[in-house]
């Protein structure tokens, strides 16, 4: 159920408004038919969750079609045009550098990267927020970026984790947990993916596959003599794109009045009504 301003919006009028069979439609209907209560302050903020969803499925689809290597953080590497690869195996932005080159750069030149699965779904939501928001805006909110783990986040990512989730939709980072991983590969304890929305998720290391596809490759690395089989988890990570739209809607703002200015000071006599 969807609600705006605390009113309930009916399906058909959000459904309407996207093409049959886009993802964009479809997350609309999800959204819509879901037992729990999806709060919106605002339509433009409804539409821009689903645009960032929809985004967020396509970066992972365009980072499956890459050459982005999985590596371990011990073998890490990385651009040095834009990034500084640190002793412990992230990347950090270099000074002087934009940015949204250094993220345009990673699906550019991906043959010169390699990392686990976590950053690369960090990869992905910088490269859905760098589609969807002005790259002015992407550069303000970002002058600083450490690729890592999802201990050392930026805090205008705005992610959120939670548990006991029961039902996903396109765009969710959720996470299938090995229990009896091999202790010689602890990279494939989990696997962090990306729900594509059509029954296969995006995990970097494995590809494009379904739930089993995903528990075959991660039991096919656990310890000698293993009896507990890998799983999916019911948590769930998102970006809050509430928190996103705000920044978005405030500077969009803030644009406008800037332009309305430069005209008025082009035109000191022109009257506005």
């Amino acid at each position: 159920m969807i609600k705006i301003s605390g009113n309930i919006v009916t399906r058909d009028k959000i459904v309407a408004k996207y093409p049959p069979n886009s993802l964009e439609r479809k997350i609309a209907e999800q959204l819509s038919s879901n037992q729990d209560v999806h709060n919106y302050d605002s339509l433009n903020q409804l539409e821009f969750d689903i645009k960032l969803r929809a985004n967020i499925v396509e970066s992972a689809r365009e980072l499956d079609r890459s050459d982005l290597s999985f590596t371990t953080f011990r073998r890490s590497r990385c651009n040095r045009d834009y990034w500084q690869r640190t002793d412990e195996g992230g990347f950090l932005l270099k000074e002087h550098v934009k940015a949204s080159d250094a993220i345009k750069d990673i699906f550019i030149n991906t043959s010169k990267y390699g990392t686990e699965c976590a950053t690369a779904i960090v990869i992905i939501y910088y490269k859905a927020l760098l589609n969807v928001l002005p790259e002015k805006l992407f550069n303000e909110m970002f002058p600083s970026i450490y690729l890592f783990d999802w201990q050392y986040l930026n805090r205008n990512l705005h992610v959120e984790s939670y548990g006991g989730v029961t039902e996903f939709f396109p765009g969710d980072c959720q996470y299938f947990k090995n229990p009896d991983v091999n202790p010689a590969t602890p990279e494939w304890q989990g696997e962090n993916v990306i729900n594509l929305g059509d029954g296969t998720y995006y995990g970097h290391g494995i590809g494009i596959t379904s739930a089993n596809g995903i528990i075959r490759e991660l039991n096919r690395n656990r310890r000698r003599g293993a009896t507990e089989s890998a799983f999916l988890t019911d948590s769930v990570t998102r970006l809050n794109s509430k928190e996103i739209f705000d920044k978005y809607y405030n500077f969009s703002s803030t644009m406008r009045i800037k332009r309305c200015r430069e005209i008025h000071r082009g035109y000191p006599n022109y009257l506005y009504y």
